[in-house]
């Protein structure tokens, strides 16, 4: 028998208690491991979450249960990276195994609790930490062992694709959505962590350092959010043939490892623009096995709790010998990162542009003096001596020559306000 001890009982820790209890047996079945639930602490034990426990199962101190002799793995659902740390520090120092969903925690502090995890002969399990129900890191650690990853794009927050979402549907405003999207529960009160696009920042660091060997984190991320984001751009990505979604891409090449979150329009005809709502959705690309999609919820009490559960089970067949040891995120090699001022892309720019004879030509003249070349150009009304939209799509072009090429453009006196870019994925045109 497995003894599990859950510290945190709030959404994700009540959807892991229920499977815990209700599907014992059939762990069991399938794994000849039976996996109690033995210890549960919260500072809220009184709130009546739907599940019923045995006398003694809930506590208001953690303590207790990293200290109960009996429990064999420690389930942290704090979140943060403070109280969270010191919990999953504890633990591992006093021989307990530990399973976590706190993908801030791993990608700051993620060296070090693996590193003391293996200085004390124990295991950390994180599949929650990413993609929610999605079983992404055991993809990468174990499904695509064989392969080097080329690429992985991903939209890893569920907050920001129902935004996108909205806003396409509905042509509606950011802000709009934003309070819809709190009142459904999407959103936190303070949202700032999904919609400036740090949530999916953390996750991405987690992947890159599970497909690429080097200890990655947040702060190699460049990482850009989408409030900016408006149905005017959102409309013109469609009669582009784009769709507008949060990216968090990290891809391998010669001048090294890219990771960057960021607005990005993707063509209409690729799967990861079809992937709307609340849902999540990872491609990888392996040199052996080529173009792969995992996709799923990826928040939630019951499919992240089937996440933890997954990890539980992993380390309980680990432990008793049926499994290999887990390997983690305590990385010692370093592979180069590739300056985002080297970063090779389409580009979407819209240009608040005065409607007079030879504006274009100024324009086009500035990016051709950068080496930058246009696939389509599309303009909108006719107001002679006022600002229209000017709207431009790019070939490959270098992040370098984008952003002084717009420097330039913006300082012209046909050009009202700061240009809009917008990264271009999926359709790679030189």
């Amino acid at each position: 028998m497995i003894n599990v001890g859950i510290i945190g009982f709030g959404t994700v820790g009540t959807g892991t208690a229920k499977i815990l209890l209700n599907n014992r047996d059939i762990i069991r079945e399938r794994t000849g491991i039976d996996v109690n639930l033995r210890r549960i602490a919260d500072l809220d034990i009184k709130r009546d979450r739907g599940i019923r426990l045995a006398r003694g199962v809930l506590t208001t101190d953690a303590n207790a249960v990293i200290n109960d002799p009996e429990i064999d793995v420690i389930v942290e659902l704090i979140g943060g990276t403070t109280i969270a740390k010191e919990v999953v520090l504890k633990a591992l120092k006093a021989g307990k195994h530990v399973v976590t969903a706190n993908k801030a925690l791993l990608a700051t502090y993620g060296r070090e609790i693996f590193r003391t995890a293996a200085a004390n002969r124990v295991q950390v399990g994180f599949e929650a930490s990413v993609g929610g129900g999605i079983p992404i890191i055991k993809v990468v650690r174990e499904g695509l062992v064989a392969n080097r990853i080329r690429a992985i794009y991903g939209i890893v927050n569920g907050t920001t694709n129902y935004i996108l979402t909205k806003m396409t549907d509905e042509k509606a405003e950011f802000g709009e959505v934003l309070k819809e999207a709190q009142k459904l529960g999407y959103a936190e009160a303070d949202p700032t962590y999904d919609v400036e696009g740090i949530d999916s920042a953390h996750k991405l660091a987690i992947l890159a350092t599970l497909a690429y060997g080097a200890p990655y984190s947040i702060r190699d991320v460049h990482v850009e959010g989408i409030t900016s984001i408006t149905p005017m751009d959102i409309e013109f990505a469609r009669e582009l043939g784009y769709k507008l979604k949060l990216l968090a891409i990290a891809k391998a090449g010669g001048g090294g490892i890219e990771l960057r979150v960021h607005p990005t329009m993707v063509p209409e005809d690729n799967l990861i623009s079809k992937v709307d709502g609340v849902y999540n959705a990872v491609y990888v690309e392996g040199d052996a096995v080529g173009s792969t999609l995992y996709y799923g919820r990826g928040a939630g009490d019951m499919p992240t709790g089937s996440a933890v559960v997954s990890d539980i089970v992993d380390i309980a067949l680990a432990v008793a010998g049926c499994a290999p040891a887990r390997p983690s995120l305590a990385t010692t090699g370093r592979k180069a990162l590739m300056k985002m001022d080297d970063v090779v892309s389409m580009y979407y720019f819209r240009f608040a542009a005065l409607d007079r004879p030879g504006v274009l030509s100024k324009i086009s003249g500035i990016l051709g003096s950068r080496n930058i070349s246009i696939i389509s150009v599309i303009q909108k009304g006719r107001h002679s001596g006022k600002a229209v939209p000017l709207v431009v799509l790019t070939h490959l072009a270098r992040e370098r020559d984008v952003a002084a090429a717009l420097r330039e453009i913006n300082r012209l006196s046909v050009v009202a306000g700061k240009t809009v870019c917008i990264r271009v994925e999926g359709r790679d045109a030189d």
